[in-house]
């Protein structure tokens, strides 16, 4: 049967536990990005089809709500601080020793092996703990380069000991 078919029927599932209600799109689409950690456009036009709902409508609340994203993303999202009580902490510093460290190209934010996604942000609202970065939703706060390779390496420690 293959991967597609397990796609497809994760999709299904998810549908029929929000009872393929259109006004579920929302939570629907959330589950989505959950499993796959983005909403895969194969997935949003099966989601269309199936709901009766124009591929238009669901692309327009996919990208109106910052939480969604179109692009894949590593298993881990590192959230990088550079507002302006960060940058004055030199979060610039530990963007690139992040980057450095995952051996990201100036453009890339994600791990050819998909482990490690990096995204900047302008506030998280700890300014009292800049520079501040969030790895998997726990807050890291009055970092640097060095804590931050070391939260990272830590992160990869526990990936080898799962495989």
């Amino acid at each position: 049967m293959g991967a597609n078919y397990e796609k497809f029927e994760t999709v299904c599932r998810i549908l029929e536990e929000n009872k393929f209600d259109k006004s579920k799109l929302i939570p629907i689409l959330q589950a989505v990005q959950e499993e796959y950690r983005y909403l895969p456009e194969e997935i949003l036009t099966f989601i269309s089809s199936s709901l009766n709902i124009s591929p238009a409508k669901i692309y327009g609340v996919a990208t109106f709500f910052a939480h969604f994203t179109l692009i894949p993303k590593g298993k881990h999202i590192i959230r990088i601080c550079d507002g302006t009580a960060c940058h004055v902490k030199k979060s610039d510093a530990i963007i690139n020793a992040v980057k450095k460290k995952l051996e990201l190209k100036e453009n890339e934010i994600t791990t050819k092996d998909m482990l490690f996604t990096i995204e900047t942000v302008a506030c998280l609202g700890a300014c009292g703990l800049a520079p501040v970065l969030v790895i998997d939703g726990e807050v890291h706060g009055q970092t640097s380069p060095e804590k931050v390779v070391g939260l990272i390496d830590n992160i990869l420690k526990q990936e080898a000991a799962k495989q």
